[in-house]
C-alpha cells in the first residue's frame, strides 16, 4: 500500500443537489489539468440502469454487482460541462433527467452498493491530482484530501437553478414541485444511516447563494493558491 505522502492530492467538493459543485468541480479540474470524479454520476448511472432494466432496488447485491461492471470515463471541459461515457456511450444527458436523479438518491442509501463503488471512486486518484465532487468525498472517500469544500445554497436558489436548467433543455417543469423534491432529497441525504451529507470537520464552508459560478471558482482558486496545493 502506498504511503499517504506519496498519494496524488485530492480536492474534495461536497454539498447538496443544485449547489453548483458539479460545475465548479469540472471548471476547477480543467483549470488545474487534474482528473475529475463526479461521484453523483456513478449513482445516477446505476439509477439509469435500474430504470432501463426495471430492476428491483431491494436486490442490493445485484445492484452492487452491476456497478462493478461499468466502464466509466469523465471528461472535464472548460465550459463547465462534463462528458460522461458509459461503456463507450455518451450518457451525459440521460443521467441528468429528474427521474434518474430521484432514483440515484434512493439507491445511494444502499450499503452494498456504496461499498462496491467506494473502491471505484478511489481508483480515480491519479497524478497530477483529482478534483472529486459529491456528498461524502471529504468525509468517507478521501478523508485525507488536501482541501475540502462544502458548497451549499438556499433551497429557493437551487430550485431556481434547476428550473432554468431544465427549461433550457425544453423540458416541462413545475417550480413548486422542484422545490419539494429538493427538500425531500436534502432530507434523505442528511438522514440516511450510511454516509449522510455532512461537512467534514476541516471543510471550508462556501454559500453560493447569489454568487456566480465564476465567483465561486475564484474563491476556491484563492484557497488552492494559499495552501500551495499545485506546486
Amino acid at each position: 500500500m502506498k504511503d499517504k505522502a506519496q498519494l496524488p492530492p485530492v480536492i474534495a467538493i461536497d454539498g447538496p443537489s443544485g449547489s453548483g459543485k458539479g460545475t465548479v468541480a469540472t471548471l476547477l479540474a480543467a483549470k488545474l489539468g487534474w482528473h475529475l470524479l463526479d461521484s453523483g454520476a456513478l449513482y445516477r448511472l446505476v439509477g439509469l440502469a435500474v430504470l432501463k432494466m426495471k430492476l428491483e432496488i431491494s436486490d442490493e447485491e445485484q445492484l452492487a454487482a452491476l456497478s462493478r461492471d461499468f466502464d466509466i470515463h469523465f471528461e472535464p471541459r472548460r465550459s463547465g460541462v462534463t462528458r460522461i461515457s458509459l461503456n463507450g456511450e455518451d450518457v451525459s444527458d440521460q443521467i441528468r433527467v429528474e427521474e434518474v436523479g430521484i432514483m440515484a438518491s434512493r439507491i445511494a442509501a444502499i450499503g452494498p452498493l456504496r461499498k462496491a463503488l467506494r473502491a471505484r471512486q478511489r481508483a480515480f486518484r491519479k497524478l497530477p491530482g483529482l478534483v472529486a465532487d459529491g456528498r461524502d468525498m471529504g468525509t468517507i472517500i478521501f478523508p485525507d484530501a488536501v482541501l475540502k469544500i462544502f458548497l451549499t445554497a438556499s433551497v429557493e436558489e437551487r430550485a431556481q437553478r434547476r428550473y432554468k436548467q431544465l427549461k433550457t433543455k425544453g423540458e416541462s417543469v413545475n417550480l413548486p414541485r422542484l422545490f419539494r423534491e429538493i427538500e425531500e432529497r436534502d432530507n434523505r441525504d442528511r438522514n440516511r444511516p450510511i454516509a449522510p451529507l455532512v461537512p467534514a470537520e476541516d471543510a471550508v464552508f462556501l454559500d453560493s447563494t447569489g454568487l456566480s459560478i465564476e465567483r465561486v471558482l475564484a474563491e476556491i482558486l484563492i484557497l488552492v493558491a494559499e495552501r500551495d496545493i499545485t506546486s
